[in-house]
């Protein structure tokens, strides 16, 4: 894996010189673990002409849990432990000829921007932006290996959720015991907490669980994710507890499900961001649902939960292969309850089969 953080690196050392910078700094801790391999908290990533350096805080976490940091890159703990690693970075520029420096500015705070400044006053600051989110998007196949294993975890822990009894336990209580089952089945940990929405909670986006018990004739939303080796995916399902889904229920979920189904369809590389949330939006719009409809339709998967791509009504871009994001149209009726169906999906070319579906799930309304 080395040689892949390597050439993640020159793909941005390359942008950066384009750009006019000599080197970069990166602080984001997602954006150092994908160029470095392992990212010790409040580790920073220089990426420089000719070197690249991995500066850490004194006393950062063992790198078990955190990945495991490319061989190749030159490591410096500092000698205190109140130093700042972007600050240090700052002052082995200072001894240099490097005369730019790209920061994350979306990333730090004023206070550390104007500490590198008064470090190295005659370093030209300029904005690195979102190069490296940008460059994350899509993922190569190591990278979906990982999601896809994340995924046969949710899946597994979602399913044996499925067989026990239900009736009278706390939306709390069930979230909790499907972390557990998640880390069981060889999850580093839930990629999100995850949510557990009963009754007239059903159907809310990234509903926070509570103490309320689960009923007869409930709609039951499952919001779960697993975070494997860094990667995370998400699966969201609806079911019914106890009895016979109800005809409004029947109504509801068939077409929460027809949405997500067409939003799905259309995961082909060149189609717009804005054109899948529309196919997976316009049959909820039609139905009367407009208002109260959440502001996207999914968003990118990786080492993140929430990354770009948007699929969002606004969102400017096209689909490329090897891209996973989410598709996860609900409805919500205030006082009943409602429907998600999410996803975990990587787009792929037709003559590859289309889009590789990574959560599995039934999709089908079971009453449990």
């Amino acid at each position: 894996m080395s040689q892949v953080h390597a050439a993640r690196r020159t793909r941005l050392r390359d942008r950066c010189s384009a750009a006019g910078d000599t080197a970069a700094l990166v602080s984001r801790p997602a954006n150092v673990r994908y160029l470095a391999g392992g990212a010790p908290p409040g580790a920073v990533l220089l990426v420089g002409p000719d070197e690249d350096l991995l500066l850490c805080p004194r006393t950062p976490v063992p790198e078990s849990t955190e990945g495991h940091v490319d061989e190749e890159l030159r490591l410096t703990v500092l000698p205190t432990a109140d130093g700042d690693p972007a600050v240090a970075a700052a002052g082995v520029l200072a001894r240099s000829a490097v005369d730019s420096l790209a920061v994350e500015e979306h990333h730090l705070t004023v206070a550390r921007h104007r500490a590198i400044g008064s470090v190295a006053p005659g370093l030209r600051l300029t904005d690195l932006g979102a190069a490296v989110e940008h460059q994350r998007i899509v993922k190569d196949e190591e990278e979906i290996a990982c999601l896809r294993i994340a995924a046969e975890i949710a899946d597994h822990a979602l399913g044996e959720l499925l067989e026990s009894i239900l009736v009278g336990r706390t939306e709390r209580h069930l979230a909790l015991e499907l972390e557990r089952r998640l880390v069981d089945h060889g999850a580093d940990g839930p990629a999100f907490p995850t949510a557990i929405a009963t009754g007239p909670h059903s159907g809310r986006p990234r509903h926070r669980p509570t103490d309320r018990r689960v009923e007869e004739g409930d709609f039951l939303s499952v919001t779960l994710g697993a975070d494997y080796r860094g990667y995370r995916c998400l699966i969201g399902r609806t079911f019914v507890i106890g009895t016979s889904p109800a005809d409004w229920q029947i109504e509801l979920y068939e077409l929460v499900f027809g949405a997500q189904r067409a939003g799905r369809e259309v995961l082909v590389p060149g189609k717009g961001y804005r054109d899948v949330d529309r196919a997976a939006r316009q049959p909820l719009e039609a139905a009367g649902h407009s208002e109260g409809l959440a502001p996207r339709t999914g968003h990118g998967v990786g080492l993140e939960i929430d990354e770009d791509p948007q699929i969002a009504p606004a969102a400017m871009g096209k689909l490329d292969a090897c891209v996973p994001v989410t598709v996860g149209p609900g409805v919500h009726l205030p006082g009943r309850g409602g429907v998600r169906i999410d996803d975990t999906l990587v787009v792929r070319p037709e003559a590859d089969g289309g889009p590789e579906l990574l959560t599995i799930t039934t999709k089908e309304l079971l009453a449990l």
